[in-house]
């Protein structure tokens, strides 16, 4: 064990020594296994940012990884247990979506049925009981969806900020509504000037909403995010809760909340059912990120390849030259083994000088990309090195290496001695 160690210390010695001897030689080869070990760093590197944009899209429209979600038929008295329950209680809260429409009431509006506002879902109509059925007058109005919310919902779904300011949930209720718009309602208001009337069905008179803030939720559709408690001072809980027109009860908890078992009995005492979910989008997305990464890795293995037929050629070349060298050693005692060494250890190190150089440039370029983009791009602020990366590049180098110094160390442990006569 010992002599194999004093003989691998005398291959890496001899290896170094040749490398400076050689500088043109080996950074021809690092140029050519360059662009291979480069290839595939990046990937590795692309895949994990790849990975973490899927999730951040996820999290604004589902949720974060581990979040339980109940989902409930919306009736008055299940959503006043559902208020009940959730007051005072922390990792949890509920989210109760209200169609809404701001303008002109008894109009068509603009987005009729708070359609996007590149889409036309087509003017609802009133209806007789004759059966009757006329189209409303066009007006300046806009539908949009209004999630009442009994809490902070941004512990589960991380909106990202646009503008203006949040809902601050530990102040008295106002009786003017204040709304945080998504970005596709606030595209809506900045193109279409209509009347601040707030109107819900059910609710005792039209309301002066305050527009308070912009976010970035994720949903195409135009909403608006408010406090339940301001809702209530002009709507009932049959009004903001009603079976008949489309709204939805949502209640988020953390991981492992003991109020889900305690909601979820209290439901089925008056006989709600309830359905119960855990996100987990990273599971979801599994194979196809798989997919992606294999496909990508296939074409960095080509470049990889390109790059090892370089060094094995230059490998070739340098073994050629230094014939007379290498049966010189064998003259005065070297083993075979060790001049294979000293030209694997060669190669080796000429793989891992280029992986340090690759992985230092992307490391170096992610950085760059961060501190640019990170500001427009959420997924990018604060992204640091995938140490998947930096692992792939090193196996890639030493991969590299091996394969383009094989061949070169079979022919210089294969030269005869005799040939240093000839020298």
């Amino acid at each position: 064990m010992i002599r194999l160690s004093g003989r691998f210390r005398s291959a890496l010695i001899i290896g170094l020594q040749g490398i400076r001897a050689r500088k043109t030689r080996t950074l021809l080869s690092m140029i050519s296994l360059f662009l291979g070990v480069l290839a595939v760093v990046v990937v590795q590197t692309g895949a994990s940012i790849a990975e973490r944009a899927r999730l951040a899209d996820v999290e604004l429209t589902e949720g974060i990884d581990g979040t339980t979600v109940l989902e409930l038929n919306p009736t008055p008295e299940a959503a006043k247990i559902v208020v009940d329950t959730l007051d005072g209680s922390t990792g949890a809260t509920a989210l109760v979506s209200v169609a809404a429409t701001i303008g002109e009431p008894g109009v068509t509006a603009v987005n009729p049925g708070g359609s996007p506002f590149d889409e036309d879902w087509g003017a609802p109509q009133d209806c007789t009981p004759d059966g009757v059925c006329t189209a409303r007058p066009a007006g300046q109005a806009i539908d949009l969806q209004i999630s009442a919310m009994t809490s902070d919902v941004r512990e589960f779904r991380p909106f990202r900020h646009r503008s203006g300011e949040w809902l601050d949930f530990t102040t008295i209720p106002a009786l003017a509504p204040r709304l945080v718009l998504n970005e596709e309602a606030a595209r809506g208001f900045a193109e279409h000037r209509v009347p601040a009337e707030l109107h819900i069905p059910g609710a005792t008179s039209n309301i002066t909403p305050q527009f308070i803030g912009v976010v970035d939720d994720g949903n195409t559709s135009p909403t608006a995010y408010a406090r339940l408690d301001e809702l209530n001072n002009w709507l009932s809980a049959e009004g903001v809760v009603d079976p008949n027109g489309g709204n939805g009860v949502q209640v988020m908890l953390a991981p492992g909340n003991p109020v889900a078992q305690v909601l979820t009995a209290k439901l089925r005492g008056i006989g709600v059912d309830t359905y119960a979910r855990t996100i987990n989008s990273r599971k979801d997305m599994q194979d196809e990120l798989k997919l992606f990464r294999l496909i990508f890795l296939a074409m960095a293995a080509l470049v990889l390849l390109i790059g090892v037929a370089g060094i094995l050629n230059v490998g070739l070349a340098t073994v050629g030259e230094r014939v007379e060298e290498f049966a010189l050693r064998r003259a005065v005692g070297t083993p075979r083994s060790l001049l294979a060494g000293i030209v694997l250890a060669e190669t080796l190190l000429t793989g891992l000088l280029t992986a340090a150089a690759a992985i230092g440039l992307s490391a170096a370029g992610l950085k760059a990309l961060s501190a640019l983009f990170g500001d427009q791009q959420p997924f990018l602020r604060d992204v640091q090195f995938p140490w998947e990366a930096g692992v792939a590049g090193i196996i890639a180098g030493l991969i590299a290496g091996i394969l383009g110094g094989f061949v070169p160390a079979l022919r210089a442990a294969g030269i005869p001695i005799a040939t240093v006569m000839r020298a």
